[in-house]
């Protein structure tokens, strides 16, 4: 009898450890999806804003919700979004792909209704170009996240006079109407997204771009070259970019927490990702 009655409690037990997990992931997955997440920097689409190796806080809320804010891909896809509002140029947003359902990572450039134009690398938006004012050469160390895999960017790497490898970056500071204001690399002419357009963006859809202008598989690419195909429906919209919680150099191995320490990069955390909005700007809107 003593035996029987151990052997119900174990099953207790074991009943309530199941359960209490299951609870735990489904709280998980509701604040994955619901209220903010983790995301990971693969590549130097974003650069000079965002490196390879960056890890930043994603919110779902901002924009209301879709199928894209399910973690994990889960759901199926379907129009609309609950409790929606539309994004603000210059945001950055976390989208999935339309086609592939692969999380990018890109900067909100035209809204609804919006006329995009790129001619010589210069943007055009609503038959107007935006204020572009060049900035001095950005020097960055090189480090084994620096440049990325596959970067567009070898090709700026230098040797610093103290011997050290260093990207410098040519970098174009741009300003959106409404008055977001950001820094971009233009590699110059020669490359096949210089000139795009003109396009208008249909309603319920966002015109999306990387920061590193020559070296980003956006809107302005075709899906068949892994591009957006053109602008995107507002609920593959999954989040947006927040905070840098931190940041990477390639260095660190999972099972050595000192190189964990090691291969943090100063100076990333904390990096606050909503650009600021020229006050000059906004007023003339």
């Amino acid at each position: 009898m003593a035996k029987k009655r151990k052997r119900a409690a174990d099953d207790g037990s074991w009943g309530k450890f199941i359960r209490d997990i299951i609870v735990i992931l489904l709280l998980v997955l509701g604040i994955h999806s619901c209220v903010a997440k983790p995301f990971y920097i693969p590549s130097d689409s974003m650069m000079p804003t965002l490196r390879n190796g960056d890890r930043l806080i994603v919110s779902k809320y901002p924009y209301g919700w879709s199928y894209a804010s399910v973690s994990f891909h889960l759901a199926p896809r379907m129009k609309g979004r609950l409790f929606g509002r539309l994004p603000q140029r210059g945001d950055i947003v976390v989208l999935e792909h339309p086609d592939t359902r692969i999380d990018y990572i890109k900067r909100v450039i035209g809204l609804p209704g919006d006329t995009i134009e790129l001619r010589g690398g210069a943007l055009i938006i609503n038959g107007k170009p935006i204020k572009r004012e060049v900035q001095p050469m950005l020097s960055i160390p090189v480090d084994a996240n620096l440049p990325g895999p596959d970067s567009s960017l070898y090709r700026f790497v230098r040797r610093g006079d103290d011997g050290r490898m260093m990207l410098e970056l040519p970098v174009v500071r741009e300003t959106l109407p409404g008055g977001a204001t950001f820094d971009t690399i233009d590699m110059g002419p020669g490359y096949a997204t210089d000139d795009y357009g003109p396009i208008t963006v249909p309603a319920d859809h966002l015109f999306l771009m990387g920061d590193n202008r020559d070296g980003s598989a956006d809107s302005r690419v075709p899906v068949a070259m892994k591009g957006l195909g053109g602008p995107v429906p507002f609920e593959a919209i999954a989040g947006r970019a927040e905070i840098i919680s931190f940041s990477t150099d390639g260095t660190t191995q999972w099972y050595n927490p000192l190189s964990w320490i090691r291969g943090l990069r100063s100076g990333r955390a904390g990096t606050d990702l909503h650009p600021p909005r020229e006050e000059a700007v906004v007023n003339r809107e």
